[in-house]
């Protein structure tokens, strides 16, 4: 192509260029709209949730899965713009795990050791493996098409932090509705199907954000 064709069709391209902040929120709330209905519509809150706001262990699996939702979202923008380095702020993902840890350390030490696996395994071990990465489906979806708008240059990173936006959701949703509270529950099957959703975007970032 001469250099002069090329000027012209630069010219030619009259279009605005695309906010990635607004397209973001939109689709994060878009997103959150839609898996919300979604989550209202077959599941609800848990009977008993008068009673559960008022203990910690409930509130607090909205701490570690909405932390986990800023965090992300925080690295989401910078992911899909060129040249923008998030290396030192990764750091905000360790937020969630260490709090879910820490969590954990102090149950362990006032629970008695005849009970652990019992609060581990819980009752709704399987609703949470599936329901999360099914309700995750929704703001992934847009996220994706949010993405796509922009230019990632690790494509993967950026399908990973899309799941991970989109498991801060997901599992926000699903924590209303689970009776599993104890934190060595949520230590591991939170991060089970948070891995599923992550694993499921990456590769579909490397596959569907390339440019």
């Amino acid at each position: 192509m001469k250099t002069e064709d090329l000027i012209t069709l630069i010219a030619q391209d009259a279009r605005r260029p695309v906010n990635l902040t607004v397209v973001l929120s939109g689709a994060v709330a878009a997103g959150a709209l839609v898996s919300g209905l979604a989550f209202f519509l077959t599941l609800g809150f848990r009977h008993d949730i008068g009673q559960a706001v008022e203990t910690v262990r409930f509130g607090f699996k909205f701490v570690v899965t909405l932390s986990l939702f800023a965090a992300a979202l925080s690295l989401t923008g910078p992911a899909i713009r060129p040249g923008r380095d998030i290396g030192g702020r990764r750091w905000l993902l360790l937020i969630a795990p260490v709090l879910l840890l820490a969590a954990t350390a102090v149950e362990l030490s006032v629970t008695p050791s005849d009970v652990w696996l019992d609060e581990l395994v819980g009752h709704n071990a399987l609703h949470c493996l599936t329901i999360i990465p099914a309700l995750s489906a929704f703001p992934g979806i847009f996220l994706f098409l949010a993405m796509g708008q922009g230019a990632p240059e690790n494509p993967g990173l950026a399908g990973a932090l899309a799941g991970l936006v989109s498991v801060g959701i997901a599992a926000t949703l699903y924590a209303t509705n689970c009776f599993d509270d104890s934190p060595l529950f949520v230590a591991t099957w939170y991060p089970l199907a948070t891995l599923i959703v992550v694993t499921i975007g990456y590769f579909a970032g490397k596959r569907f954000l390339r440019w």
